[in-house]
């Protein structure tokens, strides 16, 4: 097995509800981890019309407005996977970055599975909580983005605009790694 180089992506989302297939991925975002200015952002059209008065609430966003504004996701997916081939080399791996990355590459991977036929970021996904625990030994509960903030004191802010999120998201796993470099 050869060992390719990685390209670490930060992926966001926001979605009408929890549950992949019956709720829509409503928006994603993307940047390059080491290179946040090299970005990616999409709205994308309703694949049904449930959802989670929740989730609908924390984004701001509405199943009208993104049927209205957003592009179709078959089109989304396409783009997505174009700008990840642009920026990442064919010798290297794209490797997804998500804080609460199992919720969030589940949405991304059944939408390029379902639209494209393929998952350019496979079967995985590197999850920042995971790596937080791991490098500070703190508890699950701990692990939430406000006690990272308090530990790693982040210029950026979460907000619930999934390409703002996905560059504070980025800030973060490189704020964490550099603290599992100096243990």
């Amino acid at each position: 097995m050869s060992k390719k180089k990685e390209v670490f992506i930060s992926v966001d989302i926001e979605t009408a509800g929890p549950i992949v297939s019956e709720h829509s991925m409503m928006t994603i975002g993307a940047c390059l981890v080491y290179n946040p200015e090299i970005e990616f952002s999409v709205m994308l059209k309703p694949i049904s019309n449930k959802s989670v008065a929740e989730a609908l609430e924390v984004t701001g966003l509405t199943l009208e407005q993104t049927s209205k504004d957003g592009i179709t996701p078959n089109k989304a997916m396409f783009q997505f996977n174009e700008w990840i081939s642009k920026n990442v080399q064919e010798d290297y791996r794209a490797v997804f970055v998500g804080l609460n990355a199992a919720f969030d590459w589940s949405f991304v991977n059944y939408y390029f599975l379902k639209y494209l036929n393929k998952n350019p970021f496979g079967i995985s996904a590197l999850d920042i909580k995971a790596l937080f625990m791991g490098a500070t030994g703190s508890s699950w509960y701990d692990t939430k983005s406000s006690s990272m903030d308090k530990y790693l004191h982040p210029r950026l802010q979460g907000d619930h605009d999934a390409l703002h999120d996905a560059k504070y998201q980025a800030e973060l796993f490189r704020l964490i790694y550099e603290l599992s470099l100096n243990k």
